[in-house]
């Protein structure tokens, strides 16, 4: 089922799949709920599985600049109370791995688990780098329309091999929003003071062709009080895409693991 909810920030958008426990999924920058097309299906097994666009995302509201990780999180928990939904299981991938972390961190009562897919650590390293640096996406508008060649260009050596069909999926969502803002906000979120309010119990996935992912897990894993670690082999940024049933079967796995628990 496709829908909206009214908030606060505006219409959220979301799609939600099964019934019983809630499993919310929050997808990377410059993404949309279309990244778990493939995974929320296979996920959507004796629970409630709602995928999301985040606020300034996708179909839903639009925010403003500069864009923070705590808007986020805001805008995913206002979809949660119009759902009726007090607590839930949240999994986040890439900038939607920190904004799951900030929800467990603010409101730590209303999320029973984690599963954080390819967490950047926004340390003050990270944070230096992109003070500085151009975030990944930022590309210009053109006139000849050269800047849809460029974001592919710029995607393509982590995407595999043979699958433009996700780039195309990329390209779309990349269209819809200013594509590299939600990456400066994971270069605004000083994760360092968050992390130690985390309780939840927490699934980090790696994913071991994707650069940018699986070099923070260490410092995770040494800095979350309750994680355990696993990879996806051969996955890359777009993993969840890419390789849903394999994503699926180790968060099914985890999820009734905890249930048991």
């Amino acid at each position: 089922m496709k829908a909206y909810a009214d908030t606060d920030f505006g219409q959220l958008h979301y799609v939600s799949m099964g019934e019983g426990p809630v499993l919310l999924l929050l997808h990377q920058t410059p993404r949309s709920h279309d990244e778990f097309r493939e995974l929320q299906p296979l996920l959507a097994q004796g629970r409630r599985v709602i995928a999301m666009d985040m606020l300034g995302f996708g179909m839903s509201a639009p925010l403003p600049a500069p864009q923070r990780i705590e808007q986020f999180a805001a805008g995913a928990f206002a979809l949660l109370d119009a759902l009726g939904v007090s607590s839930a299981d949240v999994l986040g991938h890439h900038t939607g791995a920190v904004v799951a972390l900030e929800m467990a961190a603010s409101t730590p009562d209303r999320v029973r688990t984690l599963i954080l897919s390819s967490t950047p650590w926004t340390g003050p390293e990270y944070r230096a780098r992109h003070a500085t640096a151009t975030p990944v996406d930022d590309v210009p508008q053109a006139d000849d329309g050269s800047h849809l060649t460029e974001l592919w260009r710029l995607r393509q050596p982590y995407y595999p091999a043979g699958r433009p069909d996700l780039l195309d999926r990329f390209i779309r969502d990349a269209l819809a929003v200013d594509p590299a803002e939600g990456h400066r906000a994971c270069g605004r979120y000083v994760m360092e003071d968050r992390i130690g309010l985390v309780t939840a119990p927490a699934l980090l996935l790696g994913s071991s062709a994707d650069p940018f992912g699986i070099r923070d897990l260490p410092v995770l894993r040494e800095r979350l009080a309750n994680a355990e670690q696993r990879i996806v082999e051969h996955g890359r940024v777009c993993v969840m895409e890419q390789s849903p049933r394999e994503v699926a079967a180790l968060v099914s796995e985890w999820l009734g693991v905890r249930r048991v628990g």
